[in-house]
């Protein structure tokens, strides 16, 4: 399949790392700092209650289902005030889980592929989830992170894919979107107008391994970013770096 692509846009938790490691490390880190700091708290809100209390705080706030930070500080807020912590303890105890939640391993393929794709297009971050390139120390492979707080709105909704096309300065049909989620990522940009790579690594439980939809199908499907790159490299007239120029800050 040939078709021209002058941008990428990449999802990031379990596309260019697996997001269960880092969700079993941030409980476990942010209850040993509540054990330490507010025993009271991490006595009445051990780690599967913590989990239930989240769901609930996530399940009353649909309003923020784009800002997972605000659904993630409301949810320690309210451990904290039915423990009766003191409040101060919410801004550490959130940097102490957003520190966990930006220590991240990446597939053994990612970053060399991440580098070589990089080289041949601009790669912009879309993701509904709240890491920090920055931090994790890959945001030098980005043009920018267009993150789902940051816009107001998650994926699927076709407004955030159109948002990085802007910022890119590229036509949405020249955009390539990457991304593990069917309905999120595949779904969400095609239905945008943008073409789409369903990465199938076939280690998620939640995913079926075989494309289930008749209707809509993804550009591309493969089970590495090394395959995706290799398709790059192989189709030298359908992947461009010639327009690192148009993106704008």
């Amino acid at each position: 399949m040939s078709f021209p692509i002058r941008a990428i846009t990449l999802d990031l938790d379990d596309t260019l790392w697996p997001f269960a490691p880092i969700g079993a490390r941030i409980e476990q880190v942010l209850h040993d700092w509540l054990l330490q700091h507010s025993p009271a708290t991490a006595t009445l809100f051990p780690q599967a209650r913590m989990r239930e209390l989240r769901d609930a705080v996530f399940a009353e706030r649909p309003d923020l289902v784009h800002d997972l930070s605000m659904l993630r500080r409301l949810t320690i807020e309210r451990a904290l005030q039915q423990s009766q912590a003191d409040m101060a303890l919410l801004e550490p105890a959130y940097e102490t889980f957003y520190a966990a939640r930006n220590q991240v391993e990446c597939y053994p393929d990612s970053l060399e592929a991440l580098a070589r794709i990089a080289a041949r297009v601009p790669v912009a971050a879309l993701t509904n989830g709240n890491a920090d390139l920055q931090r994790i120390g890959l945001s030098h492979h980005f043009v920018f992170q267009l993150g789902a707080r940051e816009h107001g709105a998650a994926k699927p909704d076709a407004s955030i894919f159109h948002a990085a096309c802007q910022r890119l300065g590229v036509a949405p049909g020249e955009v390539l979107h990457v991304g593990d989620n069917i309905d999120m990522d595949v779904l969400g940009a095609a239905r945008a107008g943008l073409r789409s790579c369903w990465l199938n690594r076939g280690d998620l439980g939640h995913q079926p391994s075989r494309w289930p939809h008749a209707d809509i199908q993804p550009d591309l499907q493969f089970t590495t970013l090394a395959e995706l790159a290799d398709w790059l490299d192989a189709h030298p007239l359908f992947a461009s770096s010639d327009n690192h120029e148009s993106v704008t800050a």
